[in-house]
């Protein structure tokens, strides 16, 4: 019979060994960190400023939407980056795709500013009411 591994064993292998270094790891730190809990150290710490209120506060959602678009853009000056260094070699090509990536970002920030995500304040939209329809029996309005 054969010995050696299969692809699948390889990999069930390094699954093992990775959660027995992390569990050795979380065992080793729980043995060997000192326990002494107190209010000072089980209290909200915030950069040195003293908790003020609870922390379940709701915060507007245009904090994460302008956080989504930053790492969007983000992500594209690291593809940008290495694209540069080595633009010469590569020709023509591909300058052409990456002004089509370029140009498939700035659709998105245009879709994303023409519909006010990057408005911090938005108007209360003016929602228009129907005309109430007159009750065919009586010849009134519905009220």
């Amino acid at each position: 019979m054969d010995q050696t591994l299969s692809g699948f064993g390889a990999v069930f292998v390094f699954l093992v060994l990775g959660i027995v270094f992390v569990a050795g790891g979380y065992l080793t730190a729980r043995m060997l960190r000192p326990s002494r809990p107190n209010p000072e150290k089980n209290s909200t710490y915030e950069c040195g400023e003293p908790a003020v209120g609870s922390a379940w506060v709701k915060f507007n959602i245009r904090f994460y939407i302008v956080a989504l678009i930053f790492i969007i853009f983000d992500v594209e000056v690291v593809f940008l980056y290495p694209w540069a260094t080595v633009f010469k070699p590569l020709g023509t090509f591909a300058l052409v795709e990456v002004l089509i990536f370029a140009g498939i970002l700035v659709v998105g920030l245009v879709y994303a500013w023409v519909k006010g995500d990057l408005d911090w304040v938005r108007p209360t939209p003016n929602i228009p009411k129907m005309p109430e329809l007159p009750n065919r029996r009586s010849g009134k309005a519905n009220g």
